[in-house]
């Protein structure tokens, strides 16, 4: 095929803006991404599909913040006043009648206020003889009451319509009396790994053989991502194999993946099938690792066609192809945190490529980050992967690092609310 992309492949920042730039959220019933509506407990990592509201004002009634006495009146009270004990109010099982001037109840936390009342008295400022409750020390500006919509008034929007759903939001939507949302439904994924060398784990090698990783690897990647495989096709290296794997594919999913065949060698196919099954936008990219990456359309659906070097691969998907996966759910695409970090022991590299480089985060006693790098940085090596981090943003122009380097680092990590 002719290069007309050039010899050093497009900047990520740039692969990134045209690939979000065709791309637009699912629709149509052909794709079943009408909002679905699913239990709480189906929603977790999905993305709203309209705004969520109350039902109601949450908690609905003025409540006690903490165990102590309810009192009547709005007046700050001062030491030596005293109250008549009358009654007690226990969530679930409230005072009912309201309190007259001069009467009080014992009332725990998150129990309802009778009516009349105006503050709540800590147990621990107060004395109580009999039926009298008398205060002893100043009670302070604190009236110790949380609001009938302290959490969340009638009708209140609680989760806008494309938020991605964690713990903390389906935790209020369930204080909210909300049990089912509408989501939008995944982008099915279709992967397709090729290679004559490769072998299934446990298969017995022939000479030049390989046991094959990446699916596990991809699969595993985009599943902790919030996107399992709908389909999976291992391949040889032959063009007819090829054609019909990739038409199956495009079949029955919303996005079609592949991982190698995507360079300039004999045995690539990806490319020139792409160009004849659909168009091919733009191959190669400015990057290390990542370099042979395939960006298109293949009969009518995105395709992506990542690296054939594992690490590679999984670079590339969390860089390009999972950016586009939110796209297509409906969210706005968010890419990983970045940090400053340091480098904790010189790194050689020769300069020419940005890389991304694995490494895992230190936090100094003076809470200095610092980044370490072991091992080969190898994208064949799937060991650089473990334990990792954050990816280094290491500078094209930069070559050997010496310890101390400051450089921005992405971070690994999912988050956990």
């Amino acid at each position: 095929m002719a290069e007309p992309f050039g010899p050093e492949g497009l900047e990520l920042a740039e692969a990134r803006r045209q690939i979000l730039s065709t791309l637009q959220p699912l629709s149509g019933p052909e794709t079943l991404t009408l909002p679905l509506k699913v239990t709480l407990g189906a929603a977790l990592g999905r993305v709203a599909a309209e705004p969520l509201r109350a039902l109601a004002a949450v908690p609905g009634f003025r409540a006690s913040i903490m165990d102590g006495y309810a009192i009547s009146g709005d007046v700050p009270p001062q030491p030596g006043d005293s109250w008549r004990l009358v009654g007690r109010s226990a969530p679930a099982a409230p005072f009912e009648a309201p309190l007259a001037s001069g009467e009080a109840v014992r009332i725990l936390t998150g129990a309802p206020l009778p009516e009349g009342s105006g503050r709540v008295l800590p147990q621990e400022l107060v004395e109580l003889e009999g039926q009298t409750l008398r205060l002893c020390r100043p009670s302070g500006p604190n009236a110790w009451i949380r609001g009938a919509d302290e959490e969340a008034a009638p009708g209140q929007e609680l989760v806008p319509a494309g938020q991605r759903l964690g713990p903390a939001d389906l935790g209020r939507l369930a204080s909210c009396g909300v049990s089912h949302v509408s989501v939008t439904a995944l982008p099915r994924i279709g992967l397709l790994v090729s290679g004559d060398e490769l072998v299934p784990p446990g298969g017995r090698r022939a000479p030049g053989q390989i046991w094959e990783s990446n699916s596990s690897l991809l699969a595993s990647l985009l599943e902790r991502l919030g996107y399992p495989l709908a389909a999976l096709r291992l391949v040889a290296d032959e063009p007819m194999a090829l054609r019909q794997g990739l038409l199956e594919l495009a079949a029955c999913s919303d996005v079609v993946v592949s991982s190698g065949g995507v360079s300039a060698g004999d045995s690539d196919w990806i490319r020139p099938l792409l160009a004849e099954l659909g168009a091919l936008h733009f191959w190669k990219l400015f990057l290390k690792p990542g370099r042979p990456f395939a960006w298109g359309e293949l009969a009518g659906k995105p395709f992506f066609g990542l690296p054939g070097n594992p690490v590679a691969a999984a670079v590339t998907a969390l860089q390009l192809l999972w950016p586009a996966l939110q796209r297509l759910e409906g969210a706005e695409p968010q890419l990983l945190p970045r940090l400053l970090v340091r480098l904790q022991a010189p790194l050689r590299r020769g300069a020419g490529r940005p890389e991304l480089a694995r490494a895992a985060l230190v936090v100094a006693e003076d809470g200095g980050l610092w980044a370490r790098v072991s091992g080969s940085q190898a994208s064949s090596r799937i060991g650089s992967l473990q334990g990792a981090d954050l990816l280094l943003e290491i500078p094209a122009e930069l070559g050997a690092l010496e310890a101390g380097t400051p450089l921005w680092a992405q971070l690994l990590r999912l988050p956990v609310l």
